[in-house]
């Protein structure tokens, strides 16, 4: 007690409290009850719970005249309540130094995949700590796994909030790319600002991303040139050749066809899996979603109608006065270039920064989409697209994109 002019200033001193044990309803209340007894400031709390667990922790400053009898009360009150309780002094020095802390820049690593292991974990959490970053929280995003009746395509997957800079991040998205492809898991690692929680837009590749097929390659095996259209395709899409180049030539290939085939081959497209959901989630949080592809509009349009798409840019297939492909096209071509600049032109319309933006594609012609983008995600993809991305999903469906954006199957169960 320091005496100061006519008053006296009481000295302050600040205590982690630290609480474990059964979680119950009231728990937190009862201790915060005592804490509101003596005035006592809160500076800090976080708490979770796993497996009807409580891990509580609490940062208070109070009069050191009082600092005994709270703790004597919380004692107390945790031998009633049945937990394990400690505390910890702070000084003041080690508390400002924890204010300092609190500039450093703060990053998200979302792990997914079917299921993950302790040596997973521990493998991501190796590289991130080898690049100076300290993980401040984890989270499970993915619902309760029963373990007597494991779901049809389940998955796993659980968040790290990190603190600080990486020394080198090229070199650790790198390594945990590697880690992904070695263990059979993904990872996306994002600043954690607003506009990660702020996503609006989002762009998809249609062939092979939205659907497990390449629409021309199913036109070719109507046209009686599938092998022929297949080749092509694959080279395209590995960048081996002009994707401007190998379409001219793919499509030519299809003059005589009949147009009518398109409905039959639309009516039997082969949804990828997650599509459903992802879609329902999307449109009920507001999203402006749009197919970017270098397929077909027709196709492109009866997904818009089947899921509610807001835009659909592809090629237009030239149909003659006989109701037969002619073997060209109508329009400019959307390839990679094209893809991007449309990605743009929809952010602008919508006002949508484009650090709100995202996009998703498996094929080299995605490649300049998925840069542009705030968020882009290279989706079982090509080797040579996943060496240029960011994020990629390999392990799961589509809908492996919600936990990129932070959604938890609780929000999700809900839509």
């Amino acid at each position: 007690m320091r005496a100061r002019g006519w008053g006296l200033i009481m000295k302050q001193e600040q205590i982690l409290i630290s609480i474990t044990g059964q979680d119950r309803p009231g728990l937190t209340a009862s201790v915060m009850a005592i804490l509101a007894k003596y005035n006592a400031q809160v500076l800090d709390i976080g708490q979770s719970d796993i497996h009807a667990t409580l891990n509580l922790g609490i940062l208070i400053r109070t009069d050191e005249l009082n600092s005994g009898q709270v703790m004597k009360e919380l004692l107390f009150k945790a031998t009633d309540l049945g937990v394990n309780i400690g505390f910890q002094p702070v000084s003041d020095d080690d508390y400002e130094h924890w204010v300092t802390q609190q500039g450093k820049n703060r990053y998200i690593l979302t792990v997914i995949g079917r299921q993950l292991s302790a040596q997973n974990i521990e493998g991501a959490a190796k590289i991130v700590a080898a690049q100076g970053l300290n993980i401040d929280s984890i989270i499970r995003l993915t619902g309760r796994m029963s373990i007597r009746n494991p779901e049809h395509n389940r998955r796993a997957c659980i968040e790290f909030s990190l603190r600080g800079t990486p020394h080198d991040r090229k070199q650790m998205q790198a390594e945990l790319m590697q880690l992904g492809q070695d263990e059979d898991i993904d990872f996306s690692f994002q600043k954690d600002d607003m506009f990660r929680r702020m996503r609006r837009l989002i762009c998809f590749d249609m062939d092979s991303t939205l659907i497990q097929t390449e629409c021309i390659d199913e036109l070719a095996k109507r046209a009686g040139v599938g092998e022929k259209v297949k080749a092509i395709t694959e080279r395209a899409m590995r960048g081996e050749i002009d994707f401007k180049e190998s379409f001219t030539e793919r499509v030519a290939l299809l003059k005589g066809l009949d147009a009518s085939v398109m409905q039959d081959i639309a009516e039997h497209l082969p949804l990828t899996e997650g599509v459903p959901r992802l879609m329902k989630v999307l449109k009920t949080c507001g999203y402006k979603i749009a197919i970017l592809s270098g397929g077909f509009t027709f196709f492109g349009e009866y997904l818009r109608r089947q899921f509610g798409f807001d835009y659909v840019y592809a090629n237009e297939l030239e149909i003659g006065e006989d109701g037969k492909l002619t073997g060209r096209y109508v329009g400019e071509i959307v390839d990679g270039r094209r893809k991007a600049e449309l990605l743009k032109l929809i952010a602008q319309v919508e006002h949508v920064n484009l650090a709100q933006t995202i996009a998703v594609g498996d094929g080299a012609n995605d490649l300049p989409m998925i840069g542009e983008a705030g968020l882009g995600i290279a989706f079982h993809a090509k080797p040579r697209v996943v060496a240029n991305a960011k994020q990629s999903i390999n392990t799961m469906g589509l809908d492996g994109v919600l936990y990129f954006l932070g959604f938890k199957d609780s929000y999700i169960e809900t839509c």
